[in-house]
């Protein structure tokens, strides 16, 4: 029986991408299961997302939109889409499509050979990044394995499909960028099997990130350190 699958993204200002990655991920679904849906986070957009989402979920019955009244950050928008999605396994990605989503189907076959319970890409081609976001990428992988012993690729890396039994035993508490990290290190906590597979990159060309900003830095490093805090 193929399982099914819900895919969401969280999305704040996004209206130059939402529709694209939408129609993009809907054949790719179809292949792959008859039961699945489509979760769109608006956190709190201050441009059109919000209207070209709802247009889809009018358009599309598995298409549906879960709205922020004030903006949570991509950890409360993660929480969000975690703890909306019904479906067996559970695809988040960014709205920008970083990567192909026909991807999707290499996931769902390693998961069912590996047997893992969650599929953690990471990124083939990164220079066109730079050597400073390269270098920053790097250290914050470094670090996360040596504070927690996660040795994962790419961690930040917006490609994770996890099947729905992960959650429950793991509960996610971060409010920013560190919860990817969060949930693969309470994930490892809990014995849960973690696959990564390398995907092409597509770098951002609409709308802007502001993943790397000091202030997302500094929230990141608070929450690193709490959890190191809680897990000692």
């Amino acid at each position: 029986m193929k399982k099914s699958i819900s895919v969401f993204f969280p999305a704040y200002n996004e209206e130059t991408n939402i529709e694209r990655i939408v129609e993009a991920t809907i054949p790719v679904l179809k292949e792959l299961t008859d039961d699945y849906e489509i979760i769109i986070v608006d956190d709190a957009s201050t441009d059109n997302t919000i209207d070209i989402a709802e247009e889809m979920a009018v358009r599309y019955s598995f298409v549906r939109v879960i709205h922020h009244e004030t903006n949570k950050k991509l950890g409360g928008s993660l929480k969000t889409g975690f703890a909306n999605a019904v479906k067996d396994i559970i695809l988040y990605s960014d709205a920008d499509l970083p990567f192909d989503v026909e991807e999707l189907k290499r996931a769902v076959r390693v998961m069912e050979i590996t047997g893992a319970d969650i599929i953690s890409a990471y990124r083939l081609n990164r220079v066109g990044e730079g050597i400073v976001r390269t270098i920053y990428s790097f250290s914050y992988n470094l670090i996360i394995k040596l504070l927690f012993g996660l040795n994962i690729k790419d961690v930040n890396f917006a490609f994770k499909l996890v099947n729905s039994k992960v959650f429950e035993k793991v509960t996610l508490k971060s409010k920013g960028s560190f919860i990817d990290a969060e949930l693969l290190i309470r994930a490892q906590k809990h014995n849960f099997k973690i696959v990564q597979i390398g995907v092409d990159y597509f770098e951002r060309i609409q709308g802007s990130s502001t993943l790397s900003s000091f202030r997302v830095i500094f929230s990141l490093i608070r929450e690193m350190l709490a959890l190191r805090k809680e897990l000692i």
